[in-house]
């Protein structure tokens, strides 16, 4: 019995990195997508700022617009594929493309972080697809199985190396003692960060990832503006030694997990550098590798890992994306992404957690007991404590028990205030397996 084929016209919306990859992709795997899917996809237009600039793709040039609306508007095109990038015209364009009821792929994190609830209703009132894999860490297939393998499943929380730039610049700083801003330079020479790397070092880009995580993984409404964000530009290679020394490293994480805020539950959505110990799978990623790691009541643990950006893994992410669309096409149906419910986000306050903490103090005897006391009286206690000696003060680091943020903080308020204490050095959050 044959396989029926059917023909399914795409129109790109931008021709960069990404849309380039997705082209030579497409053309290479034409033949083993027809005979294993019986798809027969044919790219009838393309939008690019610049009509002038010569591209090395193998398409006709008279497909290409400068006029991004004739790919969304055009009668022959059946999905549409976003790859500009930014949230407008991005957003008008995918509510248009949806609107008309053509199934849409994007890679676009930044809109979805901030209107994806938009956009996903507007998807199921058309009947039609919004995919989005390549949204989060590019070839690492995650988007699919929280949507689909793990619907059902109670996950307590996900955590995850989203951003290979920041990861890739801590890897060099840790292992060969390299200072941020040279680390930050090597990473920009290879192309793993962009000339203004704002986004990546402060966190943005993981904040705008750990949204679209934390709504799929636990179905509520969460955007961009609910994620706490700190960078990793104050992170030095002195912090990478002593973390190693603890048996820790650090990596810069997004993570969303589930709190019972006075029996009501909470998420907490967040993205700061973090001491990881050894020992989590998490500690082995290096480089611009990405990995997200699972927890729940039934499945235990499990760690999605691969490359995290790039045009090919991107690439790789949306043609997935386009053939699961295409094939809905074929059976004249579409993959659901359900509604999402209100849900409360907890501020980072009410956070409960491990900390490590460095401060200077001056080098007299009965320094640590008033240390250590400020720290009580917050309700601060300490699992491990290492003191060393500099030329007329001390450095004490401390790793806590679990205690809440508030209370911490209000603990470093205190120790500052303390005549012994020359300065608070850094301050990290430390993750483990709870």
């Amino acid at each position: 019995m044959s396989m029926e084929q059917v023909n399914v016209n795409i129109g790109l919306l931008g021709c960069g990195t990404v849309g380039t990859s997705l082209l030579e992709l497409l053309y290479e795997q034409r033949e083993a997508i027809l005979q294993r899917t019986g798809l027969e996809i044919d790219v009838t237009k393309v939008s690019v700022r610049d009509l002038s600039k010569s591209r090395n793709v193998p398409i006709e040039q008279s497909l290409f617009t400068d006029d991004p609306k004739q790919v969304v508007e055009s009668a022959e095109v059946d999905v549409v594929i976003e790859v500009m990038g930014g949230i407008d015209p991005s957003r008008e364009l995918i509510s248009k493309a949806l609107e008309l009821g053509k199934s849409v792929v994007t890679a676009n994190k930044e809109l979805l972080a901030a209107h994806g609830e938009e956009l996903y209703a507007l998807a199921e009132q058309s009947g039609v697809d919004l995919l989005f894999e390549a949204a989060v860490a590019g070839a690492i297939p995650i988007i699919r199985p929280l949507r689909e393998s793990l619907v059902g499943e109670p996950i307590t929380r996900i955590m995850g190396i989203v951003n290979g730039t920041t990861n890739f610049i801590l890897t060099k700083m840790s292992d060969e003692g390299m200072p941020y801003a040279e680390a930050l330079e090597e990473a920009q020479k290879l192309g793993y960060a962009e000339s203004d790397p704002t986004a990546d070092v402060e966190g943005h880009d993981a904040a705008a990832k750990a949204a679209i995580i934390a709504s799929l993984a636990f179905g509520g409404r969460v955007s961009s503006s609910d994620v706490y964000v700190e960078g990793i530009t104050e992170i030095t290679p002195e912090d990478l030694q002593f973390a190693h020394r603890l048996g820790h490293c650090i990596k810069l994480l997004a993570i969303a997990e589930k709190q019972d805020s006075n029996g009501e539950e909470s998420l907490c959505v967040r993205v700061h550098p973090s001491m990881v110990p050894l020992s989590h799978p998490l500690a082995n990623v290096q480089e611009s590798f990405n990995a997200i790691f699972v927890e729940g009541d039934s499945v235990g643990d499990l760690m999605f890992y691969g490359r995290g950006a790039g045009g090919q893994p991107t690439a790789s992410a949306v043609l997935g994306d386009l053939i699961d669309a295409s094939c809905n096409i074929k059976r004249s149906s579409s993959a659901s992404i359900g509604e999402f419910r209100s849900i409360r986000i907890s501020p980072v306050a009410d956070l409960e957690t491990r900390y490590f903490l460095e401060v200077e103090v001056d080098d007299r005897p009965g320094v640590l007991a008033q240390v250590a006391a400020v720290l009580g009286e917050h309700n601060v206690s300490i699992q491990s404590m290492e003191q060393e000696g500099l030329e007329s003060e001390a450095r004490l680091i401390f790793i806590t028990h679990k205690a809440l943020e508030s209370d911490f903080q209000a603990a470093i308020d205190a120790l500052d205030e303390l005549q012994i204490v020359r300065s608070i050095g850094t301050v990290l959050r430390v993750i483990g397996i709870d």
